[in-house]
């Protein structure tokens, strides 16, 4: 293409110093035609081509058609790129032509074909309070001094904007349910519909076109909170593009540099503190801020029931020969007396209640790994008195062992000293079950005690803890002046024990001889 530069050169070369045009020609490296329509005072111009010549790959042209047409019932990551289709055509079709060729052609194709994946989206204008989007998205955490991954569920209204995110330990339905329930509360209300996309927690089965199968506890769920539930195509985030976004906004802004907290319960409030103060924000295209037109929201948003939902799964299982009951591949412990027993089990977000009869027999925090065992000794110990044998080995002894003070263990050294291992232990795993009726640091204290002074017997250390603030007269000198009233003018006469022997028929009265 001919630049101002040389169109210059050009005219200036003729008109002023006289060269002749093939002269000029030869200078510039135009031909002799574009010279003189320049001279002309014409300024060639860049024509574009309508039709796109590919001499060198024009023989291959059907192929790459018929490869990319192929691709329309592939998956969408699994199809050919540029790149793909030229190393083909190099390694199957022996070409020899450049790269940027195939791609300009490949471009092209794509179009024709209906592969470019460029799709038009509609601008929206959302209903006040109609509509809020739901998705999960997974972000890194150090909580309790440990690195780990959290899920991150999210609500955000289509109207205002506003958003909530609160971090769970999973994805599973008893965290769906309480995401919800948390946002609820936070927004004040609830939407008419909300959006997802087709997750487990919701959906059963998805059928053709916008048909769902729900799950029978999601029907509930949002039946009870009066809502509707649209899901989106397979494969179509972009139809919730705004909690789509969300979830990276909140990863790049709310969570760096990673966060650093004792608990869970910690990251989400700060969680939700960032939630709030986004709210003097103003999206792009609105003249409004987003608490500004949350405010109008929020009041027609549907009203919360009086009472949140009851966020619990009812399960039932057997209790196994080792007093646990397996629950989402770990093992909760339940006391001894139950094995084989059938229990009823109620499953919360952060706990797990077993109940025999209507009675609950056991409750713990939930775990949601993977083949752990959750176990309380104290539904061992009885186990334990009738099988000393088994201490050292024992699962809840060992997990309980790490944690317990020092004075435990020379407690425990002391009476197998004394007493021998089997004796020993029993007698030390009745200190043990003092923990269960009084307070831990209530019970180090006595144990302690019971140390400094020399106490070899367990009923010595319970009486110490029945003495409670006035432990020091459990083992003191009683003087007379300490002693009741009543017992200090009482004369107690030493026994002569020699006259025991008179109740020995046959046996005299020793006269002490």
């Amino acid at each position: 293409m001919l630049d101002m530069g040389q169109y210059e050169y050009i005219r200036t070369a003729y008109r002023v110093y006289g060269k002749k045009i093939r002269e000029i020609a030869r200078d510039t490296g135009h031909s002799r035609n574009t010279v003189r329509r320049v001279l002309k005072g014409k300024v060639p111009e860049y024509k574009v081509r309508f039709r796109q010549a590919y001499p060198v790959l024009g023989k291959y042209r059907e192929v790459i058609d018929e490869w990319l047409s192929g691709d329309i019932e592939s998956p969408v990551k699994q199809r050919h790129t540029a790149r793909r289709v030229y190393n083909r055509l190099v390694e199957e079709r022996g070409f020899t032509g450049s790269e940027s060729n195939v791609r300009r052609y490949v471009r092209e194709a794509k179009f024709r074909i209906g592969l470019s994946g460029r799709e038009a989206f509609i601008p929206l204008d959302p209903e006040c309070a109609r509509e809020a989007e739901v998705d999960w998205g997974g972000a890194l955490a150090i909580i309790g001094g440990k690195r780990m991954v959290v899920r991150l569920f999210c609500m955000r209204s289509r109207y205002s904007g506003k958003d909530f995110i609160q971090a769970y330990p999973c994805e599973r339905q008893e965290a769906f349910f309480d995401g919800h329930i948390q946002a609820f509360s936070y927004f004040g209300g609830v939407f008419r519909k909300i959006v997802y996309d087709n997750l487990k927690a919701a959906v059963l089965k998805v059928l053709k076109g916008k048909g769902r199968i729900e799950q029978d506890n999601f029907i509930r769920f949002r039946s009870y909170y009066t809502f509707d539930a649209i899901f989106c195509n397979p494969a179509k985030g972009n139809e919730k593009g705004g909690v789509e976004g969300l979830v990276g906004f909140a990863r790049r802004n709310y969570l760096v540099p990673l966060p650093e907290v004792d608990a869970i319960e910690e990251l989400n409030e700060m969680l939700l503190k960032r939630c709030m103060a986004r709210g003097s924000h103003k999206i792009s295209g609105r003249t409004k801020t987003i608490d500004e037109l949350f405010d109008e929201e929020k009041t027609r948003l549907y009203p919360l029931p009086f009472d949140p939902y009851p966020n619990i799964k009812i399960l039932s299982s057997r209790v196994s020969h080792y007093s646990t009951v397996t629950i989402d591949h770990n093992r909760y412990s339940v006391p001894a007396q139950y094995v084989g027993c059938k229990v009823d089990v109620e499953l919360a977000l952060s706990a797990v209640s077993i109940l025999y009869g209507g009675r609950r027999i056991a409750y713990h925090k939930r775990s949601y790994g993977k083949d752990k065992w959750i176990l309380d000794p104290f539904h061992y110990l009885e186990l334990l008195e009738e099988k000393p044998g088994a201490f050292d080995n024992a699962r809840p002894i060992r997990q309980w062992r790490v944690h317990w003070p020092d004075e435990l263990e020379r407690l425990l050294d002391r009476f197998m000293n004394v007493h021998g291992d089997s004796r020993g232990i029993r007698e030390f795993i009745t200190i043990l079950m003092l923990y269960k009726g009084h307070e831990e640091d209530e019970v180090n204290k006595v144990v302690k005690q019971g140390l400094d002074i020399g106490l070899s017997d367990a009923a010595s250390i319970r009486t110490l803890l029945a003495c409670g603030e006035d432990s020091s007269v459990c083992h003191k000198e009683l003087v007379p002046a300490e002693m009741p009233f009543r017992l200090r003018d009482v004369d107690v006469i030493c026994t002569d024990a020699a006259l025991y022997n008179q109740l020995i028929p046959g046996v005299g009265v020793s006269n002490g001889s």
